[in-house]
């Protein structure tokens, strides 16, 4: 009974860190993401960047087989503290993104997304419960490089802007159709309990976890201050 008793321990223990570790996988992936994409001459635009209070990141999204065919990919997402997103960057959650659009083409080797919630409406639908771009959140494909000047009532008016990279291709991009919601398992293997995402990363009591150091130094370098 005590050996049985200490392989169930053993068993529980290797799977817990094996869990921490994807999710810390997840977290350099997301810092590997947006550091690449800022990196390249029409990247995201830095008045974008500062002007969102809320970031998303999708690394490697890829297409399954469900029916008709379906898509599921795994990030992370940071807001800015404060009740008006002007504090330092949160503790990350771990995210979930479903069913892209029909007609959205996913590449073999996976496309990442980065969305930016640009408004207090954005945020509030997104950490409030499963939330379904177009319907519940306005999403707009996002300008980038020199087309940001560019700007029309759709993207000024959106709650969300949306950007792929996909075999070395950057480009904004409408997820319209597609659903966000937390990733409850995600948050409990890298916290080690049950947390919502608005416990995460407005509620200010949640410290950020070592293998998230990395993105929140790329969030810094690349936008630390909140310009309305």
């Amino acid at each position: 009974m005590k050996k049985i008793l200490m392989l169930v321990v053993f068993v529980s223990a290797s799977l817990t860190t094996f869990a921490q570790k994807k999710e810390a996988e997840r977290l350099q992936n997301a810092a590997t993401v947006l550091s690449e994409i800022q990196g390249m001459p029409d990247g995201i635009p830095k008045k974008y960047l500062d002007k969102s209070g809320c970031i998303v990141i999708f690394p490697s999204v890829k297409k399954f087989a469900l029916g008709i065919g379906g898509s599921y990919g795994r990030g992370v997402i940071t807001c800015r503290t404060g009740a008006k997103f002007n504090g330092p960057w949160s503790a990350p959650a771990m995210f979930a993104l479903e069913g892209l659009s029909a007609g959205f083409q996913l590449g073999g080797s996976g496309t990442d997304f980065v969305l930016l919630v640009m408004n207090d409406k954005g945020a509030d639908s997104v950490l409030s419960s499963k939330v379904k771009l177009g319907a519940d959140a306005s999403a707009a494909a996002g300008p980038k490089g020199r087309a940001a000047s560019a700007e029309t009532d759709i993207v000024l008016k959106a709650d969300i802007l949306s950007y792929s990279r996909s075999k070395g291709l950057f480009a904004g991009v409408s997820l319209e159709g597609s659903t966000l919601r937390a990733d409850g398992d995600g948050n409990k293997a890298l916290y080690g309990k049950e947390l919502s995402a608005k416990e995460i990363v407005r509620g200010g009591k949640v410290g950020i976890p070592a293998a998230a150091q990395n993105l929140i130094n790329v969030l810094n370098k690349e936008t630390p201050k909140h310009i309305q």
